[in-house]
């Protein structure tokens, strides 16, 4: 029993298991707290920048397309915020030392 769980053990090591889960349970948890932060704070600061404008509403209209790049600036924020919170929990609680390298 203790060699089939060492095996098991081995495998969530080498495969990675332990930074994807922890990526993705970050990445879920984090990421309504992040766009709340950009909606509502982040965005209308950069609106008052711009001149008092929802950042969120700008758009180019071509024929009868509509490019909403105010919408979409607001989502590359978004991610880059939960990209570095991600980034950052992982390398400060040291969870990227838990995997373990392949051997060749």
């Amino acid at each position: 029993m203790k060699e089939k769980m060492n095996g098991f053990i081995n495998f969530i090591r080498e495969q990675g298991v332990v930074g994807l889960a922890v990526g993705f349970i970050l990445g879920g948890t984090v990421s309504k707290t992040v766009s709340s932060l950009v909606d509502n704070v982040i965005n209308p600061v950069i609106g008052l920048a711009l001149g008092k404008v929802d950042l969120a509403e700008k758009a180019i209209t071509l024929g009868t397309a509509t490019l909403k790049w105010g919408s979409f600036l607001s989502s590359v924020i978004d991610f880059v915020i939960v990209a570095a919170v991600i980034y950052f929990a992982v390398k400060g609680l040291k969870l990227d030392k838990l995997d373990k390298a392949k051997e060749a």
